[in-house]
């Protein structure tokens, strides 16, 4: 291979563990996806340190080693399924180098997830569902879903225009307390504490625990520990938007 498909290999490496990393992907399964995609190119002295806030890669001698950076993270499991894909039809001869290389930078353009209304519409009936698998009240499930499905919006639109997530967070949760509340107030609803955690329950980065567990399982202590205080503060900006309504 020549130099410039050897920076083409690093740079593809870079980049799909750069998106798998945005989408929400585990630590190793980044770190094996980069080694097998280097080693489809014969880059076999390979080492990579992962974290949620960036990447260092090094492809060893002659090389120089390279850091990119993580701006931004969400779920997108789909997304991690089409990078997945990409190295694997990369090492099975499928994709040369640079069809898939070509095929990432689609990827990385193309916006795969569900539009916003969908979204609402699932977190508003997850609301319903997880306030009956809480044992809650049939006549407290409309209030669980409008709560639901408005602190959902509300979460995602702040997080747009803020790129904080734990401020969105806090405050769809003080809107969920509030309609919770409201709805106890009018009628509308029986059981505050049920509507308000069957509400919540689609703000819960349940994904971010999961993976901050399973990092620190397999060694990955700096990518554990940081998905963990994220998980942590996330959880705390949730109940302290729910505890400022309950106050009053």
């Amino acid at each position: 291979m020549s130099a410039v498909d050897k920076e083409m290999a690093i740079d593809c490496c870079l980049l799909a563990g750069r998106l798998m990393m945005e989408a929400g992907a585990e630590t190793y399964r980044v770190e094996d996806t980069m080694e097998r995609i280097a080693e489809t190119q014969e880059l076999s002295a390979t080492h990579s340190f992962v974290t949620p806030t960036g990447i260092i890669f090094t492809p060893g001698s002659p090389h120089h080693t390279k850091l990119i950076r993580i701006k931004s993270r969400s779920t997108d499991l789909e997304k991690v399924a089409l990078v997945n894909d990409v190295s694997r039809k990369l090492s099975t001869d499928e994709y040369t180098l640079e069809q898939a290389y070509a095929k990432l930078q689609e990827i990385e353009q193309s916006n795969v997830m569900f539009p916003l209304w969908m979204q609402v519409i699932a977190a508003a009936v997850a609301s319903g569902c997880f306030l009956i698998l809480y044992e809650g009240f049939w006549s407290d499930v409309p209030s669980a879903v409008f709560a639901g499905g408005i602190g959902f919006f509300i979460a995602t639109k702040i997080q747009e225009l803020t790129k904080v997530s734990f401020f969105a967070e806090f405050v769809a949760a003080l809107f969920i307390g509030l309609i919770g509340f409201g709805a106890i107030h009018v009628g509308l609803g029986t059981e505050l504490d049920k509507i308000i955690i069957g509400s919540v329950m689609p703000l819960v980065p349940g994904l971010l625990i999961t993976n901050a567990v399973r990092d620190l399982m397999a060694g990955h202590f700096v990518s554990g520990l940081s998905k963990g205080a994220e998980a942590f503060l996330t959880a705390f900006a949730i109940g302290a938007g729910v505890a400022l309504v309950l106050s009053f």
